[in-house]
């Protein structure tokens, strides 16, 4: 077996950050293809993996960064900026190879070998697994999967089922599930991803039928502390948590350029019946201002939240549910007021924002669309409120 790459080769923290800026013209390039052909070019894939980005959150020992979340969630905003398909897969993909941390060591090894593999995953509501030696026999179909089309692995969650087909439950009474990892080529995919935003990141389908999943290739679907096997601060993150905070972050970098290219355009733009430009109108001073103190105070609290879930990670190796918490209402917060301010920014731009070719648009249907998914989801307000007040909540986003 390939022995894992040399860790010593993961750059450190900051040089993510300043890859990630040195990318974005190459990524900004790449917008209109993108949008078009629904799929990150090949040229931009490689530069990606070449800088790594697709192993900022893997194990050192895999020959992953093993990046810290505050300067991961910088990198994403910085790369939403640019594009926010390209920072959508990233922060997909990144998040889902943390789960090598709970993989047996020699799975894990298999898994990443290669210095270009990339794992993509979507949610099921018909796979099943059926325990045999030594395994499960898989069958069932995925989707959603952002970034499959470019990962040489795949994966998703089962119902454990016993031969006659009926699922087997816990202790609980709750039917038991596992998240199965396979080789990407043994699964038949599915073009489903037709869209209004975020059309670029590829979010297809895809089914197995009968596939043996070794026992070591697969997981419980909730992050299960007693398969933790990379006992590192990083990983006392739940996947969960970096979702979350990812995708925050990208909501924010997709509103702050929308605010950048109305603050560009406002200096230039007179509109029909105004005497002067935009930037000289009083209420649009207004709204910009307003915005900008929005925007920012979004940023801020997520920033403090997944600062201080770090910092207590490095001196626990553990994360509290208070801190869980706050990781779960900065992100939808963030998501939310990202997308309140992109449409003030929108409307703002007037006719301009109608034409593809000035880039407000794509920006406007990419943050509906990611407002729209679970991350954005307004109901996990509610799920903090209950916890604030001492209620029993459903703890199976936190």
């Amino acid at each position: 077996m390939t022995p894992p790459p040399d860790s010593a080769k993961a750059p450190p923290p900051a040089d993510f950050l300043m890859r990630a800026r040195e990318l974005r013209p190459l990524i900004e390039g790449a917008a209109d293809e993108i949008e078009h052909t629904r799929r990150l070019p090949a040229s931009l894939v490689a530069a990606l993996k070449e800088a790594n980005f697709f192993r900022m959150l893997l194990p050192r020992e895999l020959g992953g960064a093993e990046l810290d979340p505050p300067t991961y969630v910088r990198v994403i905003e910085t790369i939403a900026q640019a594009e926010a398909s390209t920072a959508w897969i990233l922060g997909q993909t990144s998040v889902t190879a943390m789960i090598a941390a709970r993989l047996p060591l020699p799975a894990a090894r298999e898994m990443w070998r290669d210095p270009g593999t990339v794992l993509a995953w979507g949610p099921s509501t018909d796979s099943r697994a059926v325990q045999c030696d030594g395994g499960y026999r898989v069958s069932g179909s995925f989707a959603f999967a952002s970034g499959c089309w470019l990962a040489n692995w795949l994966g998703g969650d089962c119902t454990i089922v016993d031969a006659d087909g009926v699922p087997r439950r816990g202790p609980d009474g709750k039917t038991l599930t596992r998240r199965v990892l396979f080789p990407a080529a043994q699964a038949i995919m599915r073009d489903i991803w037709q869209v209004v935003g975020l059309k670029g990141t590829g979010s297809d389908g895809y089914s197995v039928a009968d596939l043996f999943v070794p026992q070591d290739f697969t997981v419980s679907r909730i992050d299960d502390p007693a398969e933790r096997r990379v006992k590192t601060p990083l990983y006392a993150l739940s996947g969960y948590n970096m979702f979350a905070a990812g995708f925050g972050a990208l909501a924010l970098g997709v509103a702050r350029s929308l605010v950048a290219s109305f603050i560009a355009l406002a200096s230039e733009k007179t509109p029909r019946g105004f005497r002067s430009s935009l930037r000289d109108d009083g209420p649009t001073q207004y709204e910009l201002g307003r915005a900008e103190a929005r925007l920012r105070a979004a940023r801020a609290f997520l920033m403090e939240a997944v600062d201080g879930a770090w910092r207590e990670a490095l001196r626990d190796n553990v994360l509290t549910l208070d801190a869980r918490m706050a990781i779960r209402l900065a992100s939808t917060h963030a998501i939310r007021e990202a997308k309140d301010v992109a449409d003030i920014a929108y409307d703002a731009a007037g006719t301009t924002a109608i034409f593809t070719a000035n880039g407000f648009e794509r920006r406007f249907r990419d943050i509906h669309t990611v407002a729209q998914q679970l991350q954005g989801r307004k109901s996990h307000f509610r799920t903090v409120g209950q916890y604030l007040l001492g209620l029993e909540t459903d703890l199976g986003w936190i």
